[in-house]
C-alpha cells in the first residue's frame, strides 16, 4: 500500500515539475488544443464549398468535377468526344448547339491542354468554352 502511495506521489510531482518547467500552462494548451482543431475544422469542413444543405455551390461544380474526374475528361478530351466532355461543356455553359464545336477545339488543343497545373487547365477550358 505503502509503496502504491509513494508512486502516485512520484508521478504526481513529476508532472506538476513537466508543466512548470516547460513554461506551459494547463490553459495555454487547452486554447492551443481548441485553436487549432477550430483552424482545421473551419478551413477543412467544406463550409466555403457546400451549402447548409450540402449542396455544392455552382460556382465550384466545375472544379469538383474536373477534380474528380480529370483522368476520364482527359481521355474524352482526346478522342474529342465522350460523356465527360459532354458533361464539361454543359458546366462551361455551353448550349447543346455549342457542344460539337467545343469538342473539336478541345480535341484540337489536346496536347497545350496537358498540365499538371489544374487551376492553368480550368483556365484554359474556360477559354475554349468562351471562343464558341
Amino acid at each position: 500500500m505503502r509503496r502504491i502511495t509513494l508512486w502516485t506521489l512520484q508521478l504526481a510531482c513529476s508532472t506538476v515539475l513537466v508543466l512548470f518547467a516547460s513554461g506551459c500552462t494547463l490553459k495555454g494548451t487547452t486554447n492551443e488544443i481548441i485553436d487549432t482543431t477550430s483552424n482545421i475544422t473551419g478551413s477543412t469542413s467544406g463550409r466555403t464549398w457546400f451549402t447548409e444543405d450540402g449542396i455544392l455551390h455552382p460556382e465550384h461544380k466545375l472544379t469538383a468535377f474536373t477534380a474528380l474526374n480529370r483522368a476520364n475528361v482527359e481521355q474524352d478530351l482526346a478522342r474529342g468526344q465522350g460523356e465527360y466532355l459532354s458533361s464539361l461543356g454543359t458546366l462551361l455553359g455551353l448550349s447543346d448547339d455549342q457542344q460539337a464545336a467545343f469538342h473539336a477545339k478541345a480535341q484540337g488543343a489536346f496536347e497545350t491542354l496537358m498540365t499538371s497545373d489544374h487551376e492553368a487547365w480550368l483556365q484554359h477550358l474556360r477559354m475554349l468554352a468562351a471562343s464558341n
